[in-house]
């Protein structure tokens, strides 16, 4: 699945991130392409997560937190004083491991950001709607029941009525944390199938446990291991001639 390469969207250099006294993140440097899948790989606990968080500032939420580095988004530095941390988090989407829709109907689910943004011509969030669930690839499923509460949706509806959600808002990234595993199979092959689609328009970020889910749907590959990147690369060829010893044990299941 390589790509001709694109323009950097982020670029995080000499990233280190505390939680009070213990080290999450050491020494980070990635890029993150436009319009392309980067998947973070690793055991659990080894900071994928909490990285995905400092892309749109998720972190600042948790007290102890404290961050040293470069976090660029297009040039801007992220984390600099005068950033617009809304403005941010509107680019810069995010869809959580588990569903999490709003309980309201699946129309104001996909309504609520734009009306929060102040929008009120019916006919332009009618559209919204549409356009997002369209892209979301449910709207053949919910289009005659717009009016019921989204929490009678399944598991997998309702976490792609999450990402229209965030597709709803416009961003240019949308940040993924293990978006499949609280799914079937099924629902599972429809997600990864709805994200390759998305990366023509959007530039994705996902955390996965799943290996074959990181071969099959991701340009680039991250392994990280005790908050540390051991490495990046096309995933191809992080998955089929991987430069270091521990990516090829956790990738084979050796480890993790």
């Amino acid at each position: 699945m390589t790509t001709i390469e694109n323009k950097k969207t982020f670029e995080i250099k000499n990233l280190d991130l505390f939680y009070g006294d213990t080290q999450a993140l050491k020494n980070v440097e990635i890029p993150i392409y436009e319009k392309e899948v980067t998947a973070l790989i690793g055991p659990s606990g080894c900071g994928k997560s909490t990285f995905l968080r400092t892309l749109n500032r998720m972190n600042d939420l948790v007290e102890t937190c404290k961050i040293t580095g470069d976090v660029h988004y297009h040039d801007k530095d992220i984390y600099a004083p005068q950033m617009d941390i809304i403005s941010l988090r509107t680019q810069v989407g995010m869809v959580f491991q588990k569903p999490n829709p709003f309980p309201m109907s699946i129309f104001e689910n996909i309504a609520y950001g734009p009306k929060c943004q102040g929008m009120k011509n019916k006919n332009e969030l009618n559209e919204i709607v549409e356009q997002s669930l369209k892209q979301a690839a449910l709207w053949d499923e919910v289009k005659d029941r717009l009016k019921e509460s989204a929490l009678s949706l399944s598991g997998g509806q309702q976490q792609r009525l999450c990402i229209a959600r965030t597709i709803a808002m416009k961003p240019e990234v949308i940040l993924m944390d293990e978006p499949t595993s609280a799914l079937d199979p099924v629902a599972t092959a429809k997600i990864e199938d709805l994200i390759v689609e998305l990366k023509k328009d959007f530039t994705i970020v996902i955390v996965t446990h799943n290996m074959q889910q990181a071969a099959r749907i991701s340009d680039k590959t991250a392994f990280f291991l005790m908050g540390e990147i051991i490495e990046f690369g096309d995933t191809n060829f992080i998955f089929s001639t991987p430069k270091h010893k521990q990516t090829e044990n956790y990738i084979t299941g050796r480890f993790g």
